[in-house]
C-alpha cells in the first residue's frame, strides 16, 4: 500500500492522547463506614469490573477511529510502478492510400479515427503524427475535428521513419515513461522490427475484409516515333472476372474495353487512337477496394520541332534521312558558310568531318553546351589534334590520340545507357555488326555507349556530349547503313529537347523541356483548376527546363502556362506502391506488443495505469468505530 500524502501519518501520534487519558485518569475512592452488609460489597466489586471493561473498549474504539481518519486523509492506494511515473504518449496514425481499404464497410482510416476518439481519455495529453501531419502535445478536443476530416496521403512511413519521427516528439527527460502506439495496416514495404530504444511500443494491425485490389499501373505508346498510335495499358490485380476500363479525353469518353487478368495477376489492354493528336488522357476503372488507383492521367502533346544544326565537310545525306521534317528542323552548312548566330538557337549541333575547329567556333560551342545544348563530334581522317583536344578537354576531359589503321567490329552495346535503354526488346548479341577500318584511340573516363570487339570505345558520351572515335565516311565505316545508327542519332536529338513523358509520378525526380526562349520577366507556371504552382526552372537561350521534384503534390492534368497562354500539358499520377495489399507478418516485430483492436489496447493501458484508492473505505471504517463507541456508551454501564 502506498500513500498520496504520507506526511499526514505523523498525526497517528495523536493516539497517545486517549491512551494517556485512559491509563492515567485514576480515581481515588474514599472509604466511608457503613453497615456491614455482605451483599453490598459484592455489588460494588462487580460494578468496578464492568467499568474497567467499558474503559478498555472505549480506548480501543477511539484509537481505531483516529487511526482510520488519519489513514483516510493520507489517501492510501495501490498501483503498478508505471502508473506512478509521468507518461508521454506518441501515436502514429497511418493515413496512406492503402488505408482506403474497407473493414465492415468502413475505410480502415475512418474506423481507426472513430475508435481512437471513443477510447482515448478526453483530458489526456498526447502527440500524434501521420504520414504528412504532426500534432504536438494536444488533447482530443484540440484535434478531433481535424482527425475526422483527415485526408489520405501518398506517403507511407517505414519503421525507421516512424522511429526517427517519434524520437523528435518525446522530451529528453528520463523521468517520464515513454509509450508509442502504432495504428497501421503494416504493408510488406515496412521493414525492420525495432522501434525506439527504451520505449514501450504497442501496435494494432488493421486489415480489410477484401485485399483483392485492381490498379492501373502504367501506360505506353507503341511506335510513337514511327507515327503509330496504339495506347497500351497495364493493370494489376488478382480477380477471376474481367473489369471494364474507359478512356477519356478530358471529360469526353472516346473508348471503352474490358481487362482480363492472367495467372500472374496482370492484364494488358490496348486502345487504337483515331489520330496522333493532343489528348488530355484519363483512364478509369471502378474497383471498390482502393479508390486512389482507379484513375490514371496521361497526356499526348503535339511534338515540338527539334532544331538540329550540322556543320560538315562531308556527305550529310544520312542526316537528312534520319531527321525527318515533321519532327526536326535540320540545317546543314559547311564551316566557311557557318552563321555563328544560328548555334545558340539550336537544340543539337553535329560537328562532322572537320579537319580543324577554329578558336571562335570552340568558344561558341563551349557556350552552347554550357547553356543546355547537345553536341555530337565526329572526327575526320585528318585532323589537327591540338584544335580538337582543346575543345574536348573543356567538354569532358577527353583526348584523341593515335589514329590506328586496324579493322574493328562494333559489337558491344551499353544497354543500361538511356540512349539504348528502351530500344531493344531483349539484349541482342548476334546482330549484324557494323565495322570501321581505322579509328582514333581515346583517353577518357566518359561512359562507353558503343565499343569495338577489343573493348575500345567507338562512341562515348555523357551530359549532352557525344564523341565518335572513328570517321563515319563510307570509305572508313559502314555505320551509316547499319540499323544501329537510327536509334543512336534519333535519341541524341530527342534528349537534346526533353519532351514531356506520357505521365510523371507525383513526388519523383523528373524534368521536361519546352523549346521557347523566355524574356527576363517571364515565368513558367503549372496550373490545374484553382491550383497554381511555380516549379523549379532553368532558362537557356533556346529552351526552358522544368524540374518536378516536390511539386505538384496531387494527381491530374496540369497546364504549362507562360503568361496567359497554355504551352502544353503534363499528367501526374500517384505512385502505385500502395496498390498491392500484401501485409507484413507482425510476429517478426519482436520488440512490439500487439493488440487485436484499438479498444482492447486502450483497455490494457487503462488497467496498467489504474490506481486503486482506499481512503473511502477508511472513512467508512472510522464511521463504524464512531458508531461502536456510541453503542458502548449506551449499552455498557
Amino acid at each position: 500500500m502506498q500513500f498520496k500524502h504520507p506526511e499526514i501519518l505523523w498525526a497517528l501520534l495523536l493516539l497517545l492522547i486517549p491512551i494517556f487519558i485512559h491509563l492515567f485518569q485514576l480515581r481515588r475512592f474514599k472509604i466511608e463506614p457503613f453497615t456491614n452488609v455482605a451483599m453490598l460489597k459484592k455489588v460494588i466489586s462487580e460494578s468496578r469490573k464492568s467499568s474497567t471493561l467499558k474503559k478498555w473498549l472505549l480506548l480501543f474504539s477511539r484509537i481505531a477511529l483516529i487511526t482510520a481518519f488519519v489513514i483516510a486523509f493520507a489517501q492510501p492506494f495501490s498501483s503498478s510502478e508505471k502508473a506512478l511515473k509521468p507518461m508521454e504518449t506518441v501515436i502514429y496514425l497511418d493515413n496512406s492510400f492503402s488505408m482506403q481499404a474497407k473493414s465492415e464497410g468502413v475505410p480502415l482510416l475512418k474506423k481507426a479515427v472513430q475508435n481512437l476518439i471513443q477510447n482515448i481519455d478526453s483530458d489526456a495529453i498526447f502527440s500524434l503524427f501521420t504520414n504528412d501531419r504532426v500534432f504536438r502535445k494536444v488533447t482530443l478536443s484540440d484535434v478531433q475535428n481535424e482527425l475526422l476530416t483527415l485526408p489520405y496521403s501518398q506517403n507511407q512511413y517505414s519503421i525507421s521513419d516512424i522511429r526517427l519521427k517519434a524520437k523528435t516528439l518525446f522530451s529528453k527527460s528520463d523521468e517520464q515513461t515513454k509509450r508509442v502506439l502504432l495504428f497501421s495496416d503494416f504493408q510488406n514495404r515496412i521493414a525492420g522490427s525495432a522501434l525506439v530504444e527504451d520505449v514501450e511500443t504497442h501496435f494494432v494491425q488493421l486489415q480489410p475484409d477484401d485485399s483483392r485490389n485492381v490498379a492501373i499501373d502504367s501506360v505506353y505508346l507503341d511506335g510513337i516515333s514511327t507515327g503509330q498510335n496504339t495506347l497500351f495499358v497495364i493493370l494489376s490485380g488478382v480477380i477471376d472476372e474481367s473489369i471494364p476500363i474507359s478512356l477519356y479525353d478530358a471529360d469526353k469518353l472516346i473508348a471503352k474495353t474490358s481487362a482480363t487478368f492472367g495467372e500472374r495477376g496482370v492484364a494488358k489492354v490496348e486502345f487504337t487512337l483515331s489520330e496522333k493528336s493532343a489528348i488530355d488522357g484519363r483512364l478509369v476503372i471502378n474497383d471498390p477496394v482502393l479508390a486512389y488507383d482507379n484513375n490514371f492521367f496521361f497526356t499526348i502533346n503535339n511534338s515540338e520541332i527539334i532544331k538540329v544544326l550540322a556543320i560538315s565537310e562531308g556527305d550529310v545525306t544520312y542526316l537528312k534521312k534520319l531527321f525527318r521534317e515533321d519532327e526536326f528542323d535540320l540545317v546543314t552548312t559547311t564551316l566557311p558558310k557557318l552563321n555563328y548566330s544560328l548555334i545558340e538557337q539550336q537544340n543539337l549541333v553535329v560537328i562532322d568531318n572537320l579537319e580543324s575547329i577554329p578558336e571562335s567556333l570552340k568558344r561558341t560551342l563551349r557556350n552552347f553546351h554550357d547553356t543546355g545544348g547537345s553536341l555530337v563530334i565526329i572526327p575526320s581522317k585528318k585532323i589537327e589534334p591540338q584544335s580538337y583536344n582543346a575543345l574536348l578537354q573543356s567538354l569532358g576531359k577527353v583526348q584523341l590520340k593515335d589514329f590506328i589503321t586496324n579493322e574493328q567490329n562494333i559489337s558491344q552495346i551499353n544497354f543500361e545507357h538511356p540512349l539504348y535503354q528502351n530500344v531493344f526488346e531483349k539484349r541482342v548479341t548476334n546482330f549484324q555488326n557494323p565495322k570501321v577500318t581505322a579509328y582514333y584511340k581515346i583517353d577518357s573516363y566518359l561512359p562507353k555507349l558503343l565499343s569495338y570487339s577489343s573493348g575500345e570505345p567507338f562512341l562515348i558520351g555523357e551530359n549532352r556530349f557525344y564523341l565518335f572515335s572513328a570517321p563515319l565516311e563510307t570509305e572508313n565505316s559502314n555505320f551509316k547503313s547499319a540499323p544501329l545508327i537510327v536509334p543512336t542519332f534519333y535519341n541524341m536529338a530527342q534528349f537534346s529537347l526533353k519532351n514531356p513523358e506520357l505521365y510523371f509520378t507525383v513526388n519523383s525526380t523528373s524534368q521536361t523541356d519546352i523549346g521557347i526562349s523566355l524574356s527576363k520577366d517571364d515565368i513558367v507556371r503549372l496550373t490545374k483548376e484553382d491550383v497554381e504552382i511555380i516549379p523549379q526552372q532553368q532558362s537557356f537561350k533556346n529552351k526552358v527546363r522544368l524540374f518536378f521534384d516536390d511539386n505538384p503534390q496531387e494527381e491530374g492534368i496540369f497546364s504549362i502556362q507562360i503568361r496567359d497562354s497554355t504551352y502544353k500539358k503534363v499528367g501526374f499520377n500517384y505512385n502505385r506502391n500502395e496498390s498491392k495489399l500484401q501485409y507484413a507478418d507482425m510476429a517478426n516485430f519482436t520488440t512490439m506488443n500487439e493488440k487485436a483492436s484499438i479498444a482492447s489496447l486502450f483497455d490494457f493501458i487503462k488497467s496498467e495505469n489504474s490506481i486503486a484508492a482506499y481512503w473511502k473505505w477508511f472513512v467508512i471504517l472510522a464511521l463504524i468505530f464512531a458508531l461502536v463507541e456510541a453503542l458502548i456508551q449506551k449499552f455498557i454501564a
